[in-house]
């Protein structure tokens, strides 16, 4: 039950936020994923092209455009890390 919490709690978050769309919800719920997968650590150490795959995602500039945008609205927070061979963290904010 634990992944289920966060999801419900960024569906709540996001009902009247009008600068949410299904990308921004498939990188959240794919986020989850990974989170539950490795075992709910926090920061998450992730590669783009994981999370893409998770979320169906192609393009690595959607990808890093809505992974910034749900750091700027405050649902994430990101840092990227610019080097191929690291790993970006990404915060979830619960």
């Amino acid at each position: 039950m634990e992944g289920i919490s966060p999801l419900a709690d960024f569906f709540n978050a996001i009902k009247k936020d009008g600068r949410i769309s299904i990308t921004h919800i498939g990188i959240y719920a794919s986020l989850l994923q990974y989170w539950q997968a490795h075992g709910y650590e926090n920061p998450l150490n992730v590669c783009s092209y994981e999370v893409m795959e998770l979320a169906k995602v192609s393009s690595p500039h959607t990808y890093r455009r809505c992974v910034k945008s749900l750091h700027d609205f405050g649902y994430i927070r990101y840092e990227p890390s610019f080097k191929r061979n690291q790993r970006s963290k990404v915060y979830l904010l619960l």
